[in-house]
């Protein structure tokens, strides 16, 4: 018999976490994102040229890749905590599936 595992608790499975619970609400929020795919890419695979990208929308391919290192490490001076990661992170899920659907991120809630 093996031991037991130890928990998720790495910097990567909190970011996944934290998308997952994000992607949950707003799939719940608005209906147009429940069949858009949410992925997880370390950094753009393209050439950026001027900012680079948090999020890469296909709308061809109905699907929002989120970038982790740019989310997590472009963070104000003083602000690389966990509890500033989270919201930094929650704050990219909402803002990247709003310009997906065409909305503003504010626009949350199930009366809108």
């Amino acid at each position: 018999m093996r031991p037991p595992l130890a928990p998720l608790d790495g910097r990567i499975d909190r970011f996944d976490l934290t998308v997952g619970t994000a992607v949950e609400f707003l799939r719940g929020t608005w209906p147009e994102l429940q069949d858009v795919r949410f992925e997880i890419g370390a950094m753009p695979g393209f050439e950026v040229t001027e900012e680079v990208p948090r999020w890469y929308l296909d709308r061809d391919q109905r699907r929002i890749v989120l970038f982790r290192l740019p989310i997590e490490r472009m963070l104000p001076p003083g602000h690389d905590d966990n509890a500033h990661r989270r919201m930094a992170i929650e704050s990219a899920v909402f803002r990247a599936a709003a310009e997906y659907v065409g909305r503003e991120p504010w626009d949350l809630g199930h009366d809108h």
